[in-house]
């Protein structure tokens, strides 16, 4: 996997056209795939699946398993008579081309709630839905009750419910789990129509020539399950309190750094059981996807330390992390190891040591290749195969946005090194990796579309405005399909093909 010549195309499933607010599992889902197919390309690259969190963020969810339920197909449950057609039409305030969560939320919501009471009326797919419940009850349960629990609860952080639920008392748990039944069965229903689709597209795609590209945070949020249901794994106070929270020192995204505030692990508890929680998480995620990025690979070397009252992220300070003993662990449990490590931002040699002796392919940047000459590591030549090549990700500017921040110097090299007019540059850039020596190279949605920076995924340290972007099938010319499909023949990126090296 990852080690014949191949490109892809990263775009997340709510960026998909459709009629509910967001993408989702539905029609243009599948569309996307034989779109894919069309285009000669072999991987579909996403980002997390997870609930999102704060600010829309797909990478603070509440929990490391369960799958964002907003991404249910709400026309399969008309299918399956859980809803009927009346109950689908459109929002007014929807839009083609943003997400408005809020809306989202509430017109997902109140359509999951009423195919929840449908089908626990009935009795169509009963027993597939327990089968589900059985097979994933070891983080299903605690899931299912923690978001019973905090709807009770107003959504307020689990510390700050009764001091019995918060410490997880077994009577406690026991007499509320009986007397919220029906939030806890509706949290579960909502899972396994969520995984009842996804496995039903992932294997389209699959069947396809397609393999998808999950993503996987390294940290989680605080109000989570995960971090509830298993409190001694994370740096809590006595009374379940973050005493330090996770982030990044100031760096090219911002001059304070990046606070995301998710609570640190205790790696020794972890490293005491074997690594058994990550097993776990690692098993689920390459369930959901063929391969998996994992999110700040830098930080299973060292994480930068915050103090949970700091206001921002410049006073933090590096703490060392067992990565060793962990990916034997994985290495035991997954001999293949389909991982990419996310080793961007700053790198040491340890961190490089660390991704190389599992021979992790890591990512290079091709927007962040033009400030230094040639000895710039991101430039193509440098590329070996074991690398994934981008010409940006879903937190930089589109390709045709960050063309117009560049400065004239960095301009002129990048037509010298491109031999480009910047007419084309998003093509330009894309055709440089696709002739380089990466075995894998993904494109952003954004850059096959040519369009401009409002159009970017996310802007780090921006706290709202995020994660909103849409594509139509307008946008998509029957030009672009054709380039790219003859762009993945020429440098031999055609799916099937045996070919593992190209001169360059």
């Amino acid at each position: 996997m990852l080690n014949q010549r191949a490109s892809g195309i990263l775009l997340h499933p709510t960026s998909l056209p459709g009629k509910y607010g967001a993408g989702d599992f539905g029609s243009a889902a599948y569309q996307f795939i034989d779109w894919l197919v069309e285009a000669g390309q072999t991987y579909w690259q996403i980002l997390p699946l997870g609930k999102i969190g704060p600010g829309n963020s797909p990478y603070m969810s509440s929990s490391a398993f369960a799958g964002n339920i907003l991404l249910i197909d709400l026309e399969d449950l008309v299918k399956l008579g859980f809803l009927t057609q009346q109950d689908l039409l459109p929002e007014p305030g929807f839009s083609a081309e943003r997400v408005d969560f809020g809306l989202l939320h509430v017109y997902h919501m109140q359509r999951l709630h009423r195919a929840a009471q449908a089908f626990f009326s009935g009795t169509k797919m009963q027993g597939a839905y327990r089968k589900f419940c059985t097979t994933e009850q070891d983080w299903l349960e605690d899931y299912a009750l923690f978001m019973a629990i905090a709807e009770h609860e107003n959504w307020r952080d689990w510390n700050c419910w009764p001091k019995e639920l918060a410490q997880r008392s077994s009577v406690a748990l026991r007499k509320v789990k009986k007397q919220l039944a029906e939030k806890v069965n509706f949290w579960k229903f909502c899972q396994w129509c969520f995984a009842r689709q996804w496995f039903l597209l992932k294997s389209y795609a699959n069947r396809h020539g397609v393999e998808i590209i999950g993503d996987m945070p390294i940290f989680v949020a605080y109000q989570s399950a995960d971090v509830w249901a298993h409190q001694e794994l994370f740096k809590l106070d006595k009374k379940g309190s973050p005493t330090v929270v996770a982030g990044v020192p100031p760096d090219y995204f911002s001059e304070t750094g990046q606070l995301w505030g998710n609570p640190l692990y205790r790696w020794n508890i972890h490293q005491q059981t074997g690594f058994s929680w990550w097993i776990a998480r690692l098993r689920h995620a390459l369930k959901l996807a063929d391969v998996v990025r994992i999110d700040h690979f830098r930080g299973f070397v060292a994480y930068w330390e915050v103090e949970a009252k700091a206001l921002n992220a410049i006073n933090g300070k590096w703490k060392k992390c067992p990565g060793d003993p962990l990916f034997k662990a994985f290495k035991k449990a997954f001999p293949e190891l389909p991982i990419i490590a996310e080793d961007l931002g700053l790198i040491t040699p340890d961190v490089i040591a660390l991704r190389d002796k599992f021979k992790l392919p890591g990512m290079c940047i091709l927007q962040f290749a033009f400030g230094d000459g040639e000895g710039n590591f991101y430039l193509p030549h440098h590329y070996q195969p074991n690398i994934v090549a981008y010409t940006g990700t879903h937190d930089n500017d589109t390709t045709v946005g960050w063309w117009h921040t560049l400065s004239e110097r960095d301009k002129t090299f990048a037509q010298q090194y491109l031999s480009s007019d910047g007419h084309s540059i998003h093509w330009d850039m894309m055709r440089a990796l696709s002739k380089s020596a990466a075995n894998t190279v993904i494109f952003p949605m954004q850059d096959v579309l040519g369009l401009s920076g409002e159009h970017r995924m996310n802007y780090p340290g921006k706290p709202e405005g995020n994660w909103e972007w849409r594509f139509s099938w307008e946008q998509l010319k029957p030009e672009f399909t054709r380039a790219l499909a003859a762009m993945s023949v020429e440098y031999k990126r055609t799916p099937g093909r045996s070919d593992t090296e190209l001169d360059v």
